[in-house]
């Protein structure tokens, strides 16, 4: 088909070419990840690798926990403390 000549898709056949696209572009992702899976098992220190990727995502569930899971301190609490380190000043 000539870069000219193209007829306009529906939506139907607009979503089929973005649904087709995307599942091109995850296997060939997908390729890409097992070529490098059989490339570490290949390796001599393969158990040690995956002990260490074991730890990095450890460690980043934790900073991921830490960021999202802390809950912000009370609004009240905070008023409460300025309201005291004011009286504290005022009568210092």
């Amino acid at each position: 088909m000539k870069q000219g000549a193209r007829r306009r898709e529906g939506p139907g056949e607009q979503a089929v070419l973005l649904v087709a696209g995307l599942a091109d572009v995850a296997v060939g992702t997908l390729g890409s990840a097992l070529g490098v899976l059989r490339g570490l098992a290949r390796r001599s220190d393969a158990a040690e690798l995956v002990s260490e990727a074991e730890r990095d995502l450890t460690a980043r569930g934790r900073l991921v926990l830490d960021r999202y899971a802390a809950a912000p301190p009370a609004h009240l609490e905070i008023l409460a403390r300025h309201a005291l380190a004011r009286l504290a000043g005022e009568s210092g």
